[in-house]
């Protein structure tokens, strides 16, 4: 079976850390989401996936090319113009022959695609529908069922007078290639608000697979932070990774004898810690990182080549790319885009959003 990815939706919820990074891209314990996600597929036997793009990449080019590095094969589609969700996949027609799979590339879940896959066959559906529950539906587009478990309505953001379930689209799908006939081609058409609709009032079989699987939407910073703490408390069962008071140290990666680490932590590869700096996780820290003698790090994500000084104070913040804090800086409940630099001797106001590039002098 194939899947098709999407990998071209909108980052803006993810600023200031998509300045310069795709969506798909944005390390999760230092991998690179979308590496998680084709690993994810890899284990339900599924190795042969299109990335419907709006435009080229050239960092998911360079870091993934043909895919033959992850054992998969990878087909890229790019967009002329913007085509929405089904349409995005509709401009990968020419590929799908068979009934395949559609994922949105922020979503991080368990869904047992293997059993959903079973209960799209056997119901004959012509596109099922992951559904999962939410604290609050009233955000979200709900989807009624039957019994059977074939969808009888979509109610787009109710108010709490009008729900009737907590069930929402959990933003993977298993369809047929003939639903694809519906779709206009190159035209901006959405599965959510307009194939999924369209199907139901012609009578086409739509059915949802409910699943109470871990299950997130990356698409905010909040949410990216939100999962980094569930993967350290293991409320995925899909990735393995430091829990409780572990740490797991990279390759070439010098760390002072009298550094305190209180994990969990992920530290990088070729990264130096040096002299009485405190760790206190959950903490992760990119490859080629540099924390000077003194600093103080909390339940902070750090991406590549971040340079921290001396004496720098960093709590329950993400800080991108080829950063550079200097020393006796002050950071908290803050974001830090790319190459940011923050001069000595700064206190960020709780809650910045530090674009990309951006000096920061105010003391």
């Amino acid at each position: 079976m194939k899947a098709v990815i999407l990998v071209g939706g909108e980052a803006t919820r993810l600023l200031p850390l998509t300045c310069n990074t795709p969506k798909v891209m944005v390390p999760v314990i230092n991998i690179p989401f979308l590496e998680h996600v084709i690993h994810y597929l890899s284990q339900h036997q599924i190795k042969d996936i299109i990335l419907a793009q709006r435009h080229l990449s050239q960092s998911i080019k360079s870091y993934f090319g043909n895919g033959s590095r992850f054992e998969v094969e990878l087909t890229c589609t790019i967009e002329d113009i913007p085509l929405g969700t089904a349409g995005a996949v509709k401009n990968a027609e020419q590929y799908l022959d068979d009934t395949f799979l559609v994922l949105n590339g922020d979503i991080y879940t368990d869904l047992d695609i293997a059993a959903m896959i079973d209960f799209h066959l056997k119901r004959k559906a012509k596109a099922t529908i992951a559904l999962t529950p939410v604290d609050d539906p009233t955000s979200y587009g709900l989807i009624e069922t039957n019994a059977q478990g074939r969808v009888t309505r979509f109610l787009e953001k109710p108010q709490w007078s009008e729900v009737t379930t907590n069930m929402i689209n959990a933003g993977t799908y298993v369809l047929e290639p003939e639903a694809l006939n519906r779709i206009p081609p190159q035209a901006n058409f959405s599965f959510e608000h307009e194939l999924f609709p369209l199907l139901l009032d012609q009578g086409e079989p739509v059915y949802a697979y409910t699943s109470s699987a871990y299950w997130i939407d990356i698409g905010t910073p909040e949410k990216y932070f939100q999962l980094h703490r569930d993967l350290f408390s293991g409320n995925s069962a899909r990735h393995s990774c430091p829990i409780g008071d572990e740490v797991l140290v990279g390759e070439q990666s010098y760390i002072h004898p009298t550094v305190h680490i209180r994990g969990p932590a992920v530290i990088g590869s070729n990264c130096i810690i040096g002299h009485k700096v405190k760790l206190t996780g959950p903490v992760v820290i990119g490859s080629g990182g540099t924390i000077q003698e003194d600093s103080v790090i909390e339940e902070s994500i750090i991406w590549r080549n971040a340079q921290l000084g001396q004496r720098v104070s960093l709590k329950n913040s993400i800080v991108a790319d080829n950063c550079r804090l200097n020393d006796n800086t002050t950071i908290e409940d803050s974001i830090l885009g790319d190459s940011v630099t923050v001069v000595s001797g700064c206190k960020l106001e709780p809650g910045s959003k530090i674009w990309s590039g951006t000096t920061v002098e105010v003391p």
